[in-house]
């Protein structure tokens, strides 16, 4: 399988306002950028449309290296929560999972790739991860 590396980021100005998303997608040395927005949005539900996005975007099924600032994504993956959520339909213990149509298809998405998730720190030093901030928060200067 090929080898991807993704970086995701979202981005909302306010919590629900207009948001956006941004995405970079790297092999052998390419780089390709994706970024899209809602009008009225959350930050979470940009977090999770990037990473969909990206995927959705790999043409064949891939092993895949994704990074994020967002540690309800991160977490919601690699702590098991999703795979919980899912096993009790898409349910908390404690009530209702947010987006829970954004996290079913992330979810699907995830079975066709071998995807490893990976939490960065936002806006500190990595290159890739401020790029993704730049294209979510243009895209939601655009809807404003």
């Amino acid at each position: 399988m090929k080898q991807v590396t993704i970086y995701t980021d979202g981005a909302c100005s306010g919590n629900p306002g207009p948001g956006g998303w941004g995405a970079i997608l790297v092999y052998q040395g390419k780089e390709k950028e994706l970024s899209g927005g809602e009008k009225n949005t959350t930050n979470n539900r940009m977090e999770l449309t990037g990473a969909i996005m990206a995927l959705k975007a790999l043409k064949e099924p891939c092993t895949v290296d994704l990074y994020t600032d967002s540690q309800y994504l991160s977490n919601a993956i690699s702590l098991g929560w999703m795979a919980s959520w899912k096993k009790r339909g898409w349910k908390r213990k404690d009530g209702e999972v947010k987006n829970p149509e954004l996290w079913k298809e992330l979810d699907a998405l995830m079975s066709v790739h071998q995807v490893t998730v990976h939490w960065v720190k936002g806006h500190a030093e990595n290159a890739f991860n401020n790029r993704c901030d730049a294209l979510a928060v243009q895209e939601t200067k655009k809807l404003k």
